[in-house]
């Protein structure tokens, strides 16, 4: 084997799609997401387009063609990540394959079809986020596949379901539950104590509902919040493939009508990672630099800046932390100070009084990294404002007023992601599996 290292050096992550061959030894590369390209092969000769004008590719050199060449592809077996091939050589014909009901179905060369029960063994779907619905149960989703999960503690009772995409950020109200998901940065509403209906977009009767969404301002969602006035859903993410700078969705439930705030209106090309609410009407963002998937990165150093919900537009802006990438999480303690994590060992202390940086602590060596995920959910809070932290390693307590932190429990597996609170105990996953901690009374931690 040999490695040729990148074959188109730029300052984005790389997405060959197509790779293709002339017969005079030259091998093409398709590259995308923030430069696209699609290639074909044909009679010796490669062929590719990009946007609207097609290429012929040939002895290394590349000649613009005045229209869509007549192609006739070589008899490979070949096709993008979403290949299905279902033709046997012998004139069988593979019509479906359910991994999660574990059958496949086949039609044989006489026109018959025939379903087969298969079998095997994995980890289960990867988890991407959990929280405590106003039911008493522990809900999220999973992806690939994209299921919707509930766990009954009291009974002990699991609840899986197909879901309306991937469920990448979810917030729950004393009421519903809401529903971040990616692709195209959709919003969906499920009332847990209504029978649930599938989701189908444009049907109101469904349970989830669909609301809206962001697409392309907002395609893979990083953080949700409902308003604490009950009036506002927020969301907020990274945009599509190849672009840089995500927007803010703003859901009114008294409307049902939606906003979306672009990049430029907020920070240009950043994108909003975390979200806390502020007094007033007003929204702290933690935004990040990071772009669209296999997009370019075009910021230096992420920034916190306070939005007013009532103007839509921005009051403040500061980078308050040197070298910031992304400010991943962020909770409003019982004392008004936000608590923030960002690039995952950076704890950090904000008055949005003052608007000013109050402390920073590096927890890299004592706590190891937060939790991360594409909804981070590592701030957990019990009832009477209790603040605890997910990281990787374990659960730790934060104090608000001495702003510091103590290790509680030292996790037996490497904490995914978070995270709620359920009758004393923090749930939280690591991988496909859900797990808790029974937090000990005050007075024996």
């Amino acid at each position: 084997m040999r490695d040729y290292g990148h074959v188109y050096v730029r300052n984005w992550p790389q997405y060959p799609r197509s790779i293709v061959a002339d017969d005079q030894g030259w091998i093409y590369f398709g590259d995308g997401s923030t430069e696209g390209q699609i290639l074909v092969f044909v009679n010796g000769k490669a062929y590719g387009k990009v946007g609207d004008r097609w290429w012929e590719l040939y002895g290394g050199q590349a000649t613009p063609l005045a229209e869509a060449p007549t192609v006739e592809h070589k008899p490979i077996i070949t096709g993008s990540q979403g290949l299905f091939h279902r033709a046997f050589p012998g004139g069988q014909r593979l019509d479906s394959v359910d991994l999660v009901n574990r059958k496949i179905t086949v039609t044989d060369a006489d026109g018959e079809s025939h379903t087969m029960d298969i079998d095997y063994e994995s980890e289960g779907a990867h988890i991407m986020g959990l929280a405590a619905a106003s039911d008493g149960t522990i809900c999220g989703g999973t992806a690939f596949p994209m299921r919707f999960f509930s766990f009954d503690p009291a009974a002990d009772e699991w609840v899986n379901r197909a879901a309306y995409g991937q469920w990448n950020t979810i917030y729950p109200t004393d009421t519903v539950f809401y529903v971040g998901g990616y692709g195209h940065g959709f919003l969906l509403e499920w009332d847990p104590a209504r029978e649930w209906v599938a989701t189908e977009k444009g049907n109101p009767e469904c349970n989830p509902r669909y609301l809206t969404e962001a697409h392309p301002d907002i395609n893979r969602p990083h953080d949700l919040l409902a308003y604490p006035d009950g009036r506002y859903v927020i969301l907020a993410g990274t945009p599509g493939y190849g672009l840089t700078g995500g927007g803010l969705l703003i859901w009114d439930r008294e409307t049902e009508e939606s906003t979306v705030l672009t990049h430029e209106q907020l920070i240009p090309q950043q994108a909003v990672m975390s979200l806390a609410p502020l007094p007033d009407g007003r929204l702290l963002c933690g935004s990040t630099i990071a772009p669209g998937t296999g997009g370019e990165v075009k910021a230096s150093l992420a920034e916190l800046f306070i939005l007013n919900l009532a103007t839509n537009e921005v009051e403040w802006q500061e980078p308050i932390l040197a070298d910031a990438r992304s400010y991943m999480d962020m909770i409003v303690a019982p004392n008004g100070l936000v608590f923030g994590i960002a690039d995952r060992t950076r704890l950090f202390v904000f008055d949005p009084q003052e608007r000013a940086l109050v402390k920073e602590i590096n927890t890299e060596a004592d706590f190891g990294g937060s939790v991360s995920h594409q909804g981070t959910r590592a701030f957990v809070q019990d009832p009477d404002g209790t603040i605890y932290v997910l990281f990787n390693r374990g659960i730790a307590k934060l104090d608000p007023e001495a702003q510091e932190l103590e290790m509680l429990a030292e996790a037996p597996v490497t904490i995914g992601g978070g995270g709620d609170w359920l009758d004393g105990r923090i749930y939280f996953y690591s991988g496909s599996h859900v797990y808790s901690w029974e937090v000990p009374a005050a007075e024996d931690q």
